[in-house]
């Protein structure tokens, strides 16, 4: 079976189906409309005879596994990791509507990553319409909380990568079609400042909490001397009143990092902050973290297998990158998962209102995880 020319005979009804998902809008923190989304692609995976397990969740979407074939004879596993949910608020379709252009298709959340989504039910329902049977069995797991970060999903994505050989990652492509073997690991930092309130014009007697933040936010600047760290202030506040001195401030900070090593620096960085204004406080506390995914051997190897098998099916040359954004693949990698990212279309405009992916991307990557999944 040539799965580049079945799929390309197919391209009108995965072009619907992206259309149907792309319509039922699903930003993070609308439950409801997640899980309208969520139901209507869990129907579709059922008709393929696969077994859906829900997560009951009470303030982000439900989560689910897919299994596909139900039978669990086969000893080893492959986990495809997918998102359901998006940036984009209910309503954006309205702004930013479906349509295609060319080789382009536009519209909210189409490329991060609805299409992903498509192309795991494309391959599970070629599977079963032409009695197809894969190497290993599969699990499709469809997180509704991978844009905001959630403890429930990112401990179902442990507990399914300890148990599988080989990690698959739906997020989009780096440009050109450049799958992603390196990811930038993040930490969200919060500072809280606590000083001593007093009379703005006997500022003497009091302790300026903001004064105090802004020294510990310019002494933080150095993390940026590891190759690659960025700090990015995203949140700032603080004082009562503008003839009060200030009792209290806070800030929030973006750290991205390539490296473990780096991380660590991070934290010991942050354990050590000592206030620059006698009597000042200062504590910081982590709002939330993903690991770095590092290259690793077995990923490396899981790479060079991918390659062979781009090669020979698709006659298509991948190569690999890296990215300074997260995504789940990150979690299964610092396990030690063998992991590849960025086997989605190839596209641009990501969590921007020009965002769109390439038709011929999207059936070529169609049917190269198809391939992955039989033959891996």
């Amino acid at each position: 079976m040539e799965f580049r020319h079945y799929f390309k005979s197919r391209q009108g009804e995965i072009v619907n189906l992206l259309k149907t998902l792309v319509h039922l809008e699903s930003p993070s923190s609308d439950k409801e409309a997640v899980d309208k989304c969520s139901a209507f692609l869990v129907g579709e995976f059922k008709k393929t005879g696969a077994k859906v397990t829900r997560f009951p969740q009470k303030k982000i979407g439900d989560l689910y596994t897919i299994q596909y074939p139900v039978s669990k004879s086969k000893k080893d596993q492959i986990l495809v990791l997918t998102h359901i949910d998006t940036v984009w608020p209910v309503g954006k379709i309205k702004d930013m509507p479906f349509y295609l252009s060319g080789n382009k298709i536009f519209g909210p959340g189409v490329l991060d990553m609805k299409a992903g989504l498509v192309m795991a039910l494309s391959a599970l329902k070629t599977f079963h319409e032409l009695n197809i049977e894969p190497q290993k069995n599969i699990i499709v797991f469809i997180n509704s909380a991978e844009e905001i970060g959630d403890p429930a999903s990112a401990e179902i994505i442990r507990k399914l990568a300890k148990s599988s050989e080989h990690v698959l990652c739906l997020e989009p492509a780096l440009p050109g079609g450049i799958l992603k073997a390196q990811r930038k690991g993040r930490l969200v930092v919060r500072l809280d400042v606590t000083g001593k309130s007093a009379h703005a014009g006997t500022p003497e007697k009091g302790i300026n909490a903001i004064d105090e933040l802004m020294e510990q936010l310019r002494d933080l600047r150095k993390l940026r001397r590891f190759k690659g760290m960025t700090l990015s202030i995203g949140l700032i506040g603080g004082g009562e009143k503008v003839n009060i001195v200030a009792e209290k401030a806070s800030a929030t900070l973006d750290i991205r990092f390539w490296t473990n090593i780096h991380k660590q620096k991070i934290l010991d960085t942050l354990r050590q902050l000592d206030p620059f204004f006698p009597g000042a406080k200062i504590r910081f506390s982590i709002e939330s973290s993903t690991p770095p995914m590092e290259k690793t051997e077995p990923s490396q190897a899981l790479f060079s297998r991918i390659q062979d098998i781009a090669a020979s099916a698709l006659k298509v040359t991948l190569e690999t990158g890296k990215t300074g954004g997260g995504s789940d693949a990150s979690i299964a990698s610092g396990l030690g998962i063998a992991t590849i990212d960025g086997l989605g279309p190839d596209g641009d405009g990501i969590h921007a209102e020009n965002e769109h992916l390439l038709l011929p991307s999207l059936v070529q990557r169609t049917a190269l995880l198809t391939e992955l999944l039989r033959q891996l």
